[in-house]
């Protein structure tokens, strides 16, 4: 199986991810929205947006280990985020950052949407992450 990640000329950069992913295979796996709960569903990282993001990431990982995919198979990531300001990146990369390694979290990103909710389903959720990979 293959992703190709890429920016392609003329498109904004820098950007924390890339424009297009470019898959061959035959198997789709989509990971519902993982948010920070632990496999019991105890909230992790309350008013954290930086630890809730660090382990959405991590949640989404298990559930595309389930499938026998991982963050290399990934061609579209997408994070809805509450109460969403541009100040507010800088937590939002570091739990990206804090988990990259860990996760084998391409860096720059695949193609990613940062939308931002006035709520999610819990008062406690700051994020909720969805992720769709392509296998052979």
């Amino acid at each position: 199986m293959g992703v190709q990640l890429f920016s392609a000329p003329g498109m904004m950069q820098p950007v924390p991810y890339h424009h297009v992913a470019v898959a061959s295979g035959s198997r789709h796996v989509h990971v519902a929205g993982q948010i920070s709960r632990d496999e019991a569903g105890r909230p992790v990282a309350v008013g954290d947006l930086r630890g809730q993001v660090a382990q959405a990431l991590r949640n989404t990982g298990y559930g595309l280990g389930g499938a026998g995919a991982g963050f290399a198979d990934v061609v579209r990531l997408t994070f809805y985020v509450t109460n969403w300001s541009p100040e507010r990146i800088g937590d939002f990369m570091a739990g990206v950052e804090d988990v990259a390694g860990e996760l084998g979290l391409p860096q720059p990103l695949p193609p990613s949407s940062l939308i931002g909710v006035d709520y999610l389903f819990e008062p406690d959720v700051l994020v909720e992450v969805e992720a769709t990979a392509i296998l052979d």
